[in-house]
């Protein structure tokens, strides 16, 4: 094996961590030894930047940055700084989807501290300060994305839901409930990773990413070497070039113990 990880990018949900959001031990140890061996580890999520926190919180010490929201947001932590921002104008797509989907729930990030909503989200899915505005204050402005949630839907509603609309001009990618995240145009974790990785001198042949979502899919191909966790849809795992346990099963333990034993 010629691969050997210069830095290591890790996806959170269902990655790092499952439903309780707690960094188990074997964990946290993993993670410190790649960064005791002088390698870079950051967060690639779909979580904004104040959910993130709760994660990188309970990890070993690390300066690093981190990309949130698909991409559209990367920042630089300890101390706290926005590196990239990238937005776009939500009112087309939000009109578009509420006009097919009335009863959807939308919200928006507000960078470092949370989110505005149309209405509450199911307890425990956003993470900060959480508001509820109307639906011409929230896209009366440019924002790094848009969350589509409705809670009487399925997922496999969601996805037929994004074929039928085409969403032109914008990113988008599906959750694991009907949960739908729109960014701007191009914008993934593969294109929030190609600019760190830039900033930094590193070649994405010299990554090790890993992830289990469909908002994975473009970071683990982009990736010299992606691996899928166990848990992934089957989608996911066709993508990545290896597949480990899932996060009950210590995949992520597994995977960078074969790196930093």
């Amino acid at each position: 094996m010629t691969f050997r990880p210069h830095l290591v990018a890790l996806d959170v949900d269902g990655t790092l961590v499952d439903e309780s959001n707690i960094v188990s031990r074997p964990v946290y140890d993993a993670v410190a030894r790649v960064l005791d061996a002088g390698i870079p580890v950051i967060l690639s999520t779909g979580r904004s930047w104040a959910s993130a926190l709760t994660v990188i919180e309970q990890l070993p010490p690390m300066a690093a940055e981190h990309v949130c929201s698909n991409g559209a947001v990367t920042v630089r932590f300890p101390p706290f700084e926005v590196v990239d921002l990238l937005t776009f104008d939500p009112r087309p797509v939000a009109e578009l989807i509420l006009a097919e989907v009335p009863g959807a729930r939308l919200g928006v990030e507000i960078v470092g501290s949370g989110y505005q909503v149309t209405e509450p989200f199911p307890d425990g899915e956003l993470h900060g300060d959480i508001e509820v505005v109307s639906l011409e204050e929230m896209i009366s402005k440019d924002v790094t994305r848009i969350i589509v949630r409705d809670p009487n839907s399925s997922e496999a509603e969601f996805i037929d839901l994004a074929a039928r609309l085409g969403l032109d001009g914008v990113s988008y990618s599906i959750g694991y409930t009907a949960w739908l995240d729109i960014a701007p145009h191009g914008v993934d974790k593969a294109h929030g990773l190609g600019r760190v990785t830039a900033r930094a001198g590193i070649d994405a042949r010299d990554v090790l990413a890993l992830g289990d979502g469909r908002n994975d899919i473009e970071m683990l191909t982009w990736a010299g070497r992606g691996v899928a966790m166990g848990n992934a849809p089957a989608e996911v795992i066709a993508a990545a070039d290896a597949a480990t346990g899932s996060v009950a099963e210590g995949g992520l333990v597994a995977e960078l113990n074969r790196w930093f034993a």
